[in-house]
């Protein structure tokens, strides 16, 4: 059961648990007490953000890797327990994943737990992941939910992302689930 306000690492897009070897497939969130306004929740396809790219950036990003680690995600917890999770966590992961089930390309970035591109110098790694983070946000890949208490959401996390709204003040009591994925692997 997660019983918190509001913590920063969460009003970012991300994939839940991209830094460890196997992040998991698929999540489940449950509401258990909202707010009484605000504390909605988006997800965005990784399949149409990949796809809303021109042919020479997806030819370019098809075989990079990145690493994803919580060097950056550890500062915006607040002391909030997140169980294991330490600074020195890191695996390298594609930057496009195929889909184990589907065979389709999905983005693999996210601004919480990416931290650079392997085969780029880091002034490059910069620049393309901050092209890749701002294009996620695109609203044209999304859709965002009103929570009541007792919704259920389940999505696939292989293939999409999610932000929590930070536009509320009250607690908001959630339990969330997630079943181990595979190791994810790229288009090359």
């Amino acid at each position: 059961m997660v019983t918190r306000p509001y913590a920063p690492a969460t009003a970012v897009w991300h994939t839940d648990s991209s830094l460890v070897p196997a992040p998991a497939s698929l999540m489940a969130l449950r509401a258990i007490q909202v707010p009484p306004v605000g504390g909605d929740t988006c997800w965005a396809s990784m399949y149409a953000a990949y796809d809303a790219l021109s042919q020479p950036l997806r030819d370019m990003i098809d075989g990079l890797t990145a690493v994803h680690s919580a060097y950056k995600t550890i500062p915006l917890m607040e002391g909030a327990n997140y169980g294991d999770l330490k600074v020195e966590m890191r695996n390298v992961h594609p930057v496009v994943r195929v889909h184990p089930e589907t065979g389709r390309k999905a983005l693999f970035v996210n601004e919480l737990w990416t931290e650079k591109i392997e085969e780029l110098d880091h002034r490059e790694s910069n620049h393309v992941l901050a092209l890749l983070f701002e294009h996620i946000k695109n609203p044209a890949f999304m859709v965002r939910w009103h929570w009541r208490p007792h919704d259920l959401a389940f999505w696939d996390n292989r293939c999409l992302q999610h932000y929590a709204v930070n536009d509320y003040s009250d607690e908001r009591v959630m339990q969330k689930s997630l079943l181990t994925g595979d190791r994810p692997f790229g288009p090359r």
